[in-house]
Parts: C-alpha cells; sequence; structure tokens
C-alpha cells in the first residue's frame, strides 16, 4: 500500500482485527450489486469508501425525483439517468480508485449465470421477490454468498445467504408470492434503508475480509418504530430445490 491509500484506510487499518492483508482482499475483490436504490445507494458508497477493488452495478431503472427521499446515491442533476449509471458516476468522485462497472439492465437468469463466475460477492437490494429469488438461485448455482436485504415501512430484515452448509433465500421464503408489499404501495421510512444499507455493506466488509463472523445462518430484523432488533436462526431446509441445484452442480 502506498501512503495515499494508507492514510485513505487508516481508520480501518487501526482495527485490531484490520491490516495490509484484509485491506488488500478488498481492493482485490468484484463485488455485484444489484439494484442501486434506496439499499444499493448507501451500500455501494461504503463499498465504494472502503475500497473495494471492482463494483460492478445492475439496475435497469431511472433516476425519478420520488427516488430522492432515500436513494441517496443520487442527485437532481441525475433526474431521467440510469440509475447504475448515476451511481458510478458518484461512485467514482468518492473512490476513484475504486473501478466501477455499470450494467443499465435488469438482472436476468441468463446474465447472472455469466457474470457471476468472475464475482466474489453479490449484494441484492432489489425491491420484488421475483428478482430475490432469481438471484438467489444464481448464487447457489454459482457458489457465490450472497447479502440480500429487504426494508417497507418500518421494518428491515437482512441475512447472508449460499455460503457453504448454510440455507439459501429459498430456504426462508419457501413460499414467495405470498403477502409481498412494495414501496411504491405501502411507503418506506428514508433512514431505514440506510440503515439496512450500511447493514449490507458491513456484512460483505466481514465475509471479503473474513474479519467477523457474518449473518449466515441467522436472520436480522429490525423494526425503527420501537427499535428493536430480533435475530431469528435459519436452518438448512433439507427439502429445498434450490439448494438441491447447489448440491448437484
Amino acid at each position: 500500500m502506498d501512503d495515499e491509500e494508507l492514510l485513505r484506510y487508516s481508520r480501518h487499518l487501526l482495527l485490531p482485527e484490520w491490516g495490509e492483508e484484509q485491506q488488500a482482499r478488498l481492493r482485490a475483490a468484484r463485488v455485484l450489486l444489484i439494484g442501486l436504490g434506496g439499499l444499493g445507494s448507501p451500500a455501494a458508497l461504503y463499498l465504494a469508501a472502503a475500497g473495494v477493488g471492482c463494483l460492478l452495478l445492475c439496475d435497469g431503472d431511472v433516476v425519478e425525483l420520488s427516488n430522492l427521499q432515500r436513494q441517496i446515491v443520487h442527485q437532481m442533476t441525475e433526474l431521467g439517468a440510469n440509475k447504475a449509471a448515476s451511481a458510478a458516476r458518484r461512485l467514482r468522485l468518492l473512490n476513484p480508485e475504486v473501478t466501477v462497472i455499470v450494467h443499465s439492465r435488469h438482472a436476468d437468469a441468463a446474465w447472472l449465470q455469466s457474470t457471476l463466475k468472475d464475482v466474489d460477492l453479490v449484494l441484492d437490494g432489489s425491491d420484488n421477490f421475483a428478482t430475490r429469488d432469481r438471484v438467489n438461485e444464481a448464487c447457489v448455482r454459482a457458489g457465490v454468498p450472497l447479502v440480500s436485504a429487504a426494508a417497507i415501512g418500518w421494518e428491515g430484515q437482512i441475512g447472508v445467504f449460499a455460503v457453504a452448509d448454510g440455507p439459501c433465500y429459498r430456504c426462508l421464503y419457501p413460499d414467495l408470492a405470498e403477502n409481498e408489499r412494495r414501496c411504491a404501495d405501502n411507503g418506506v421510512l428514508a433512514p431505514l434503508v440506510g440503515v439496512m444499507g450500511a447493514m449490507m455493506a458491513q456484512e460483505a466488509l466481514k465475509l471479503l475480509t473474513r474479519t467477523a463472523s457474518s449473518l449466515a445462518g441467522r436472520f436480522l430484523v429490525y423494526d425503527a418504530r420501537q427499535n428493536e432488533v430480533r435475530v431469528l436462526r435459519v436452518p438448512r431446509d433439507p427439502a429445498c430445490p434450490v439448494c438441491a441445484l447447489g448440491r448437484q452442480g
């Protein structure tokens, strides 16, 4: 590490568990972010600031005025722009040393299969079960860990899936379409997505640097209204059809 890197990442390097080896792991990592909305915005900002070497940004939507209440990576000047491209411009200003690759598209199964061949970790901040299920299955097939979060109203949820011997997202939600709710219909507290997005980045950094235990096998639920946190155990479902794909593949 040169002097500029030592200064930029000095507060990480002061941590007892963190040294140049851990920072080098971040610099060598390639992380895919699905969705640059309320969750993906803070997650992307923190990962870029922390020095993750390559961030792949995937989002097919454009920036709208109603997004700016919570999607903090975007600005008024980006209205109408693709979200992945908008986020990339902001991240490059924050940390020019990070390589940012833009995928202005939605993540379909074929694209995920091709892209995950060269990815170390996936963060899914999408807003619907169909995408989360698709991303989860692709991660299980590819053997790539997945950090998945959601937020609606006053409640946020986050878990780590598709790690060795751990559950996948389908183990947690076997009936994906049941009771699906979206922010566009139900609203969401702006700082809540910031909290959950920061937690996504936190889990990502722990997984990439191997400095602390992750949420693998557990599921965190945060109630912002009451400031209560519950952590639930999530066992791997031996009958899960998605986990079976990973065992076969």
